[in-house]
């Protein structure tokens, strides 16, 4: 099902397109989090942090939704040592949304080891 037909068919509530804030939270794997922002729009990923960017997409369907997403740095970290530095890393992710957000959970994969994270998305303004 693509974003927004879940609405149009009445089956309840609906991935709202608008900017998030996102925290994230890396566990296995590798440790880290990250706080930036999304663009959620009819089914596309577009956002970023300081030092990555993600673009990506989603599907939903009664409360449940799932994407994938492809992260890029895009700035230099001098002294800091990133997760996911100098690689193109692909991400999964499955969670639940509802009014005003929604949370992930998902699964990177950053060279040949996996990461697991967790992340809360914030709607700030609806499109």
């Amino acid at each position: 099902m693509s974003a927004g037909a879940g609405a149009e068919a009445g089956e309840g509530a609906s991935v709202v397109n608008g900017l998030y804030i996102f925290d994230i939270e890396m566990r296995d794997g590798k440790r880290g989090q990250a706080r930036g922002v999304v663009v959620l729009c009819d089914g596309r990923i577009m956002g970023g942090d300081s030092y990555f960017y993600y673009t990506g997409s989603y599907t939903f369907r009664n409360g449940k939704w799932r994407g994938d997403m492809i992260v890029n740095q895009h700035t230099e970290a001098v002294g800091r040592t990133l997760a996911f530095g100098g690689r193109e890393v692909s991400c999964g992710f499955s969670g639940d949304y509802f009014a005003g957000g929604a949370d992930i959970e998902g699964m990177a994969l950053v060279g040949k080891t996996s990461v697991t994270f967790t992340a809360r998305l914030t709607l700030q303004d609806a499109m």
